[in-house]
């Protein structure tokens, strides 16, 4: 199974689930990381990290170790 740190820019995935629990676990959950949502990564900073993601109309950004926590189903589009 793929994390959301396997993606590559432009990749578009569905979230599975997010792995973990506490308070990393409930922040990711209040952010929209939840089953079924849709996500497109739009790009990484200049050294990896963090990651900036799209789910929806939201754009958000998230450490490699954070994003390691969210399983993703790769989309091919």
């Amino acid at each position: 199974m793929l994390t959301l740190k396997d993606l590559k820019p432009g990749d578009r995935g569905r979230i599975v689930d997010c792995l973990g629990n506490g308070p990393v676990f409930q922040r990711l959950c209040e952010m929209g990381f939840v089953g079924g949502a849709r996500l497109r990564v739009v790009r990484y900073a200049p050294f990896g990290d963090p990651i900036q993601v799209a789910i929806g109309s939201q754009h958000l950004s998230l450490r490699k170790a954070e994003a390691s926590l969210v399983r993703i189903e790769r989309e091919i589009s």
